[in-house]
């Protein structure tokens, strides 16, 4: 992260190696230019710093909290139970039944604490990212024209692949 202004995402995970899967979330922070903290914590092996964490997030000018986790996956649920802020799960492939476990851990939150939840893995994170962007977008023009271009750059991607594709012979 560039140190340019203070955070207004976090990038929380419950485990050090959710990284590489969560590495895809910051690096698209990092490009549309997003200033984000990581944060390392724990809903089951460190309850009072993830409690610490959720209930001081906004004080701190956070806006919007990503998470990720793997296996039981409570983090972003227990985050969302004490704070007002959004909270964007992603579910880490990280046990036998390949992420299925952390994908309804995390869709299958109690009504009225409400987690925004992604694919699992690294779509996910790159999602969860882009979905915080639009959340900041209602009220920040720069980044509503930083997302207009990077949807048009996808589209022009296709069309690009579908030019190469014509020229293949099948």
């Amino acid at each position: 992260m560039k140190e340019q202004s203070s955070p207004i995402v976090s990038v929380v995970m419950g485990s050090d190696s959710d990284f590489p899967v969560m590495s895809e979330a910051i690096k698209v922070l990092d490009d549309f230019h997003v200033p984000y903290e990581v944060f390392l914590t724990s809903a089951h092996r460190s309850p009072e710093r993830t409690t610490s964490f959720a209930k001081s997030a906004a004080k701190k000018g956070i806006r919007v909290i990503i998470v990720g986790a793997g296996a039981a996956a409570h983090l972003a649920g227990v985050i969302a139970s004490q704070t007002l802020l959004p909270v964007i799960g992603i579910p880490i492939d990280a046990t036998a039944l390949g992420g299925i476990d952390a994908l309804l851990s995390i869709a299958q939150m109690p009504g009225g604490v409400p987690v925004a939840t992604m694919a699992v893995g690294k779509a996910g994170a790159k999602n969860a990212s882009l979905l915080a962007i639009r959340i900041l977008a209602v009220e920040d023009k720069d980044l509503q024209k930083k997302l207009n271009a990077f949807i048009q750059d996808m589209a022009r991607e296709i069309e690009k692949k579908q030019e190469h594709l014509a020229c293949r012979k099948f």
